[in-house]
């Protein structure tokens, strides 16, 4: 899922200081679940909100709303109503869903209130690790499941750098070493000769280098 975090109070703040009606419009999705931007996300940032503006001596009229997902038209067009009557919309979506809001209502604007931060997995009750880069070219199948792009620091493809201590990284001794889960999880599926061969390097082809990608459906569109 996408992994993200709400932004600061204080750099909210100034972003919505220019409006004085601003919609917070949740997603009900990976931001909730990593809580960034659900409907009791929401509800606390639109209270600290307004505490935080009278505090301070102004003003600002908070309408709080959540739809199930800010990347999809179908639930955009629910909040709908909530963006008209509102100056400005604080979306707490990843940055796909800003974009699609933002692309949806052309003439309000839509701001970012949490940071997006990568593609990851719920560790366990709140631990969320990074495990993908999106690169659009997944090598898994050779790794044993274990990506060494995203979770080796020095993003090494044929085999471990050699630093790494009792299984953790030398970048970061908090972290566990990316080969060091390789190795381990060939060996348990029998895979070894995998490391046999040697990986080119990366492709970026696939990945953001060529600019913003697509992915098209034929057998889903209209």
């Amino acid at each position: 899922m996408i992994v993200g975090e709400q932004k600061p109070l204080a750099e909210i703040k100034e972003i919505v200081a220019p409006y004085r009606k601003v919609l917070i419009l949740g997603c009900g999705t990976c931001v909730k679940t990593c809580f960034a931007g659900g409907e009791d996300e929401v509800a606390v940032l639109a209270s600290a909100l307004r505490l935080s503006f009278i505090k301070d001596g102004g003003s600002i009229e908070v309408e709080e709303f959540t739809v199930e997902r800010q990347c999809e038209d179908e639930f955009i067009q629910e909040s709908a109503p909530a963006v008209a009557r509102n100056d400005s919309v604080l979306s707490l979506a990843c940055g796909a869903g800003v974009q699609a809001m933002a692309r949806r209502f052309i003439t309000t604007p839509v701001l970012p209130g949490v940071n997006t931060t990568f593609i990851g997995v719920l560790e366990k009750p709140g631990l969320f690790t990074e495990e993908c880069s999106g690169c659009g070219d997944c090598m898994l199948a050779t790794f044993g499941g274990v990506c060494p792009f995203t979770r080796c620091a020095k993003k090494l493809l044929n085999g471990p750098c050699g630093g790494s201590r009792n299984g953790r990284c030398e970048v970061n001794p908090d972290t566990d070493c990316a080969w060091h889960l390789i190795i381990e999880r060939l060996r348990a599926l029998g895979q070894m000769d995998n490391l046999k061969a040697y990986i080119p390097p990366k492709n970026w082809c696939a990945s953001i280098a060529s600019g913003p990608r697509k992915l098209i459906r034929e057998d889903h569109t209209l």
